[in-house]
């Protein structure tokens, strides 16, 4: 299994690139919004890699962010999600507005997706949501509020992106210190930006 790799972009197309690391290139497919930062990267590029081995392929898809490796690989857990669909919703919907349409239950947000129609939408409300209840359940943090529920929700929600529990909590609580009127999805795009400042020091 290949965790990932770290070379210098030779080619990129329609939501893929080719990585030239150690003069062996590797085509990577890759979300098309990053397709513009990894071709305009300065130097090396390192894309946290996923393997899909099939019968008659095996392809290589790869995300600056190890959130969205961890949030790939929970689409592709969905019942009716290949590869292809879950590379389309990272294409197509931000991190931080996935979230919110999944804790929302928004079908409509989700339909406005390529490949995800009504039925693929229910599934993943259902499923990723009942992740998320599972994971706030597991949690030792008790709601006592409207702002402690929020708080509550936007950790789950990030570690059901593969984040650490400790440093959702943290990250949540740094980006509100004693703010009363946060919204779930506010909290949730403040402590990403929190932690993947984390990982790239």
């Amino acid at each position: 299994m290949i965790a990932y790799l770290e070379g210098t972009p030779a080619a990129t197309g329609d939501r893929w690139v080719v990585l030239d690391v150690n003069g062996i290139g590797y085509r990577v497919h890759v979300p098309e919004p990053e397709i513009h930062e990894i071709a305009h990267a300065p130097g090396k590029v390192k894309l946290h890699t996923y393997m899909a081995v099939r019968e008659d392929a095996i392809t290589l898809y790869g995300f600056l962010h190890t959130s969205e490796l961890e949030l790939f690989t929970v689409l592709i857990g969905v019942s009716g999600i290949g590869p292809q669909i879950a590379l389309s919703i990272l294409s197509r919907i931000s991190l931080e507005d996935f979230v919110l349409a999944i804790l929302s239950g928004d079908e409509k947000c989700l339909t406005r997706i390529p490949g995800i129609g009504p039925k693929s939408a229910k599934r993943l409300i259902l499923e990723l949501r009942d992740k998320m209840k599972k994971v706030q359940d597991a949690m030792a943090i008790a709601p006592t509020g409207t702002q402690d529920r929020n708080v509550s929700d936007a950790v789950s929600a990030l570690v059901s992106l593969g984040f650490a529990e400790q440093a959702s909590y943290d990250a949540v609580r740094a980006a509100a210190p004693g703010k009363t009127g946060a919204t779930i999805q506010s909290l949730i795009k403040a402590a990403l930006v929190i932690l993947r400042d984390g990982e790239r020091k």
